[in-house]
């Protein structure tokens, strides 16, 4: 079956989760590759099976090269120790929504837990990638301020690494959903930081306001950290240092230096947060 195909047959099965960008009605009607609207807008499937949301271009700073890299490592393993750790807390047979799901990595690993797993991100290049994958994910392009989603369709909600919006995850939520957030500790990847920035302040991170602002939504918080050395495989160095932001503030000299002394392991130091019963705003 063509890409596109999959996506016709999941959008028959799942018409009830997606909402028009432009009116925010519930989508009504499927007709080969296009959704309609009770106004009438009409949203096509591209011909990689996925949906583009979005209103306006917008570009990403996570360029294809940034994303490859970032695929390759993760699957060599790099996120695995903690994923393992999600997978406890995702109830069988949900209908789940990877926030800001990248190139497709981490849901891929994740989605046979799930009965329906969707994932979107801002970035194209991302979603491209994820669809070239094999997988029974829908992907999609979407903006997280406008999420083009029903209210109430969700039982989980994945955040890896990327950013929230609380007031949308609410809404979105059914009563008993949760959210599952992972945020880096001060460890993660620590020696890439000390490699790049020793002894610099751009080298040290904290998640002390993201942690609180979690915790500011969410009645009911349940947090775990996750911490583990990983082997790094010596095809992958380099995909190590690409894929993290961290190298847009090293000098090429720098990157130079880091490629040419490669060191054998990363540390991976984590909390998986477990949000439920959204505080209502």
């Amino acid at each position: 079956m063509k890409k596109i195909e999959r996506g016709q047959q999941f959008l028959r099965q799942h018409l009830n989760l997606f909402q028009c960008p432009v009116c925010h009605e519930a989508y009504n009607v499927t007709q080969d590759n296009s959704l309609f609207c009770p106004n009438g807008h009409q949203l096509d499937l591209s011909k990689k099976g996925t949906l583009y949301f979005l209103q306006h271009q917008v570009q990403s700073e996570y360029d294809m090269a940034m994303l490859a890299s970032r695929r390759r490592i993760l699957q060599a393993g790099l996120f695995d120790g903690f994923l393992n750790v999600v997978r406890q807390q995702l109830p069988a047979n949900t209908v789940g929504l990877d926030v800001g799901c990248g190139e497709g990595a981490p849901l891929r690993k994740l989605e046979t837990q799930m009965q329906t797993a969707i994932g979107f991100d801002i970035s194209k290049a991302g979603v491209n990638l994820a669809t070239q994958q094999t997988t029974n994910a829908f992907f999609c392009v979407a903006d997280l301020a406008h999420l083009p989603f029903n209210a109430a369709t969700f039982d989980v909600i994945l955040n890896i690494f990327s950013p929230s919006n609380y007031r949308e995850f609410a809404r979105i939520m059914k009563p008993d959903a949760r959210v599952l957030k992972v945020i880096p500790n001060t460890d993660y990847l620590a020696e890439l930081r000390q490699a790049l920035f020793a002894g610099e302040r751009r080298g040290a991170y904290s998640n002390e306001k993201v942690l609180a602002h979690f915790n500011e939504n969410y009645h009911q918080v349940e947090a775990q950290r996750v911490r583990y050395q990983f082997d790094i495989p010596q095809e992958n160095f380099a995909d190590l240092v690409l894929m993290t932001p961290l190298h847009w503030q090293a000098t090429p000299e720098q990157l130079e230096q880091l490629l040419a002394q490669p060191f054998p392991q990363i540390t991976v130091d984590v909390t998986v947060l477990i949000g439920t019963d959204p505080v209502k705003k």
